[in-house]
């Protein structure tokens, strides 16, 4: 079954050399592409992976499918790539030559606690 989280044939052909490892299919029960498609689902939806829908291979497969890829940096690495594809599209520099950040951005983490003196707080 097709879900709007579902990767087309074209999505699939951007991203599977990150997923492909040559013995595909050799001792496997559910494709690659099945994975990241139940993968994606969750991150769509936000549901549980318990809660999966039954068409998907089933959830403890797909979680580990997903943080394996994790632990090996796959989804960082797709990502980036990604970026770069989309920004050769758009004629621009694979990379990008510098960034900005403002105060939005960045937010402290903690309070100061050294702010400075107030001549009118009483202490």
């Amino acid at each position: 079954m097709r879900y709007e989280s579902s990767l087309s044939d074209c999505q699939w052909d951007l991203i599977r050399n990150h997923f492909d490892t040559g013995n595909y299919g050799k001792g496997r029960r559910h494709s690659r592409r099945e994975l990241l498609d139940a993968v994606l689902y969750v991150v769509k939806t936000g549901c549980h992976w318990y809660l999966l829908p039954k068409d998907f291979p089933p959830y403890k497969t797909v979680y580990s499918f997903y943080k394996r890829a994790k632990d090996k940096g796959i989804w960082e690495k797709m990502m980036q790539d990604l970026v770069e594809k989309d920004r050769i599209k758009m004629n621009r520099k694979a990379k990008p030559t510098y960034g900005i950040i403002d105060s939005q951005s960045v937010k402290t983490a903690n309070k100061a606690m050294d702010r400075g003196i107030d001549g009118g707080e009483k202490n």
